[in-house]
């Protein structure tokens, strides 16, 4: 394991940012982070804020290996990434994708709290219908479903040909029922949460509970052990953000650019979810792909959007929380 640089050194180019976003996204309107500066470039470090300590500890992880380490090397030079439909109700989902330029894919988020299945079909009808027969349309539940929600919810979205479902259930044997209950549907499965959020991120693998991988750069722990997993999994993966600046968005495309296989679309777009972003031409698709490039934020950038001195200190402070927790499983070894 690679020594920390010194804490001092990370600070002392750490800027907190608030980002607003054109719609309320996992409940939020505004996205916080902090990005910093190492010798290979900015990197980010931006664990949602009800993540605890030890938790948010592997993004900081991720971002330190970004800023201090090179990338692997690239395989390709573009990626073709997917629109992003928050919950958002049926006449408003033009206006989500009309902020994606050219993208062939859409992922629409599905069991949000406080909605019904009826407001889901009609967001994934509204897509469908603007995506035309032969765009892409995969859905994502963050786990939001039982089984017998998660089948009720298939059927009732199965006329709008799904690519795949993302993370129906939250639980690696709840995938795996529901995996065997819908197999006649031909509708792969796909696993995040339980992939980035567990202790054991190829338990879903092993138990046959998924389809395919969705993989995130920061929540794993960095680009190189993102790869180590797929690789260890043998299952085909997705490379997704994290509601990433576009600084994030970089370290994600450094993920994408290496994987030998990249079959399907990446959830690397979500920079058009932003009215305002930390670099002064955002990573946003052109033509439905994001070209490989790393962000490197402008003053002017940085200063148009930084977040109050409140929010600063409390994220500063939780940095150097998160430092010292590495810095102790480094002593341990």
């Amino acid at each position: 394991m690679s020594p920390l640089p010194p804490l001092t050194d990370v600070l002392a180019t750490a800027r907190v940012v608030a980002l607003p976003l054109a719609t309320r996204f996992r409940g939020i309107r505004t996205r916080e982070a902090v990005v910093f500066e190492g010798p290979e470039g900015w990197t980010e470090f931006s664990p949602f804020v009800e993540y605890d300590d030890a938790e948010a500890a592997t993004w900081l992880a991720a971002a330190l290996e970004f800023g201090w380490h090179p990338a692997p090397p690239p395989v390709r030079t573009s990626v073709l990434v997917n629109a992003t439909v928050p919950a958002v109700t049926a006449s408003e989902v033009e206006g989500v994708l009309a902020r994606f330029d050219g993208c062939r894919t859409a992922k629409v988020k599905v069991a949000e709290a406080g909605q019904v299945l009826a407001d889901d079909v009609a967001r994934v009808r509204a897509v469908r219908a603007a995506m035309g027969p032969e765009g892409r349309v995969r859905i994502d539940a963050n786990g939001g479903w039982n089984v017998d929600e998660a089948e009720r919810a298939v059927h009732a979205l199965a006329e709008f040909d799904l690519e795949y479902i993302e993370q129906p259930c939250a639980e690696v044997e709840e995938l795996a029922e529901l995996r065997e209950r819908i197999g006649y549907l031909d509708i792969p499965i796909a696993a995040d949460e339980s992939v980035r959020k567990a202790s054991d991120p190829l338990r879903v693998a092993r138990a046959g509970a998924a389809d395919l991988l969705v993989i995130k750069a920061q929540p794993l722990g960095g680009v190189r052990a993102a790869l180590a997993i797929v690789a260890e999994a043998g299952l085909p993966a997705v490379v997704s953000s994290a509601l990433d600046t576009s600084v994030g968005l970089s370290m994600g495309l450094a993920l994408a650019s290496a994987l030998p296989d990249l079959e399907f679309d990446c959830g690397l777009g979500t920079a058009a979810l932003f009215t305002e972003d930390v670099v002064a031409s955002p990573l946003r698709p052109q033509g439905g792909a994001l070209s490989m490039t790393r962000a490197s934020p402008t003053t002017a950038s940085l200063d148009r959007v930084e977040a109050s001195a409140d929010r600063r200190d409390w994220w500063l402070q939780r940095l150097t929380r998160c430092y010292r927790l590495r810095e102790a499983d480094l002593t341990r070894g």
